[in-house]
């Protein structure tokens, strides 16, 4: 996998290449279609989509994990470069892909030509993730498109390869937020209540479950936050807001300019066993202070994990509250932000005034 090109390292850099189909960005990002679950290189032939359809990835590995699948028309998951490694790779992933059961390491690595631990070094390396992890979200994947094709739960279950209802419940549960037959009527039975509010950093929406708050995010739009809030639970019960819940919204909406007034909230954030340690990781990094992504990594007692820690930042659903805008490469650069690199500069430029500022006597 290429390390990010500094010309395309933010989101509008990237929209304006994949605009003129810069050939030079081609294998330095990826990009997915919202509204068709495809994504493609930056210079394929298809149709420009809508910029708020959008959405951008580092690698082909990191959209396959999101849930989009490979465009038939450029073939993103093929090297731009061809080398017997990549196309080694990309085959190792044709068989995980095909497979009624996830193939073992050791049948992976025959298929590939070398040792096991030579194997699973390079499929980390090329895809970004283990192929254990691999199968594991391409099985996830299935079971949900079984979901949307209204299968049973039962049969979807079964076809996407789980051998126990419980193992099934257990990782699936993760995976969609929800349990299975909650996500199949679309997210039926949750009960939000939500809020977008104008503040200085844009548009803010605040959501909560009945355990905690389930999204805080950032837009230019407020439509597009409302879109994002539906497409998550489409068919959820929306409650009006509360006193109780007003009282969340005006504290996520200080603690923008004040990080203490946001602690204490009650939170209702679900994803992997991974996603939740890098998210506690996060929480305990000081207003004021960074880390990086490596030393979060080494925090949480993974210090290879620096990407997957990266990945787990971009896929917090709670901004603030879980400040993954407090960690930066390690050359000290920003790194990404999913609510624009901007509104990270400014966030960690307030908490830094406010940490330089004198005690109050």
């Amino acid at each position: 996998m290429r390390a990010t090109d500094p010309a395309f390292e933010t989101s509008d850099q990237r929209w304006e290449a994949l605009l003129r189909r810069d050939p030079q960005s081609d294998g330095a990002f990826f990009y997915a279609v919202k509204t068709t679950g495809v994504y493609c290189r930056p210079t394929c032939a298809a149709r420009l989509p809508n910029r708020c359809n959008v959405e951008f990835f580092q690698s082909w590995g990191d959209a396959e994990r999101a849930g989009y699948r490979a465009c038939r028309r450029c073939r993103p998951q093929r090297p731009s470069n061809s080398s017997p490694v990549s196309e080694a790779m990309a085959r190792a992933c044709r068989i995980i892909e095909e497979a009624e059961k996830p193939p073992s390491l050791k049948e992976l690595a025959a298929a590939a030509g070398c040792s096991p631990f030579h194997f699973q070094r390079l499929f980390k390396q090329t895809v970004g993730m283990t192929p254990k992890a691999y199968a594991m979200a391409r099985r996830a994947r299935r079971f949900e498109e079984g979901l949307r094709e209204d299968r049973t739960v039962t049969q979807a279950m079964y076809e996407a390869g789980f051998e126990s209802s419980s193992r099934c419940y257990e990782k699936a549960a993760r995976h969609l937020g929800m349990t299975p037959s909650q996500y199949q009527k679309g997210g039926t039975g949750q009960r939000i209540r939500h809020a977008v509010v104008r503040c200085d950093l844009g548009w803010a929406l605040v959501a909560a479950t009945e355990r905690g708050i389930c999204a805080v995010e950032f837009d230019d739009d407020p439509e597009r936050l409302r879109d994002r809030l539906a497409t998550r639970f489409p068919a959820a019960e929306w409650e009006d807001a509360d006193p109780g819940f007003a009282g969340w919204v005006e504290r996520v909406l200080a603690a923008l300019d004040r990080p203490a007034y946001g602690l204490g909230l009650p939170l209702d954030i679900r994803g992997t066993a991974f996603q939740r340690r890098v998210w506690q990781a996060l929480q305990a990094i000081p207003a004021g202070s960074t880390a990086t992504y490596a030393e979060v990594a080494q925090k949480i007692g993974k210090p290879s994990a620096a990407r997957a820690v990266a990945r787990a930042c971009a896929a917090n659903p709670v901004a603030v509250l879980v400040p993954c805008h407090r960690v930066v490469r390690g050359d000290g650069g920003l790194g990404g932000y999913r609510w624009d690199l901007r509104r990270k500069r400014a966030l960690l430029e307030r908490e830094a005034t406010q940490r330089a500022e004198p005690a109050e006597s």
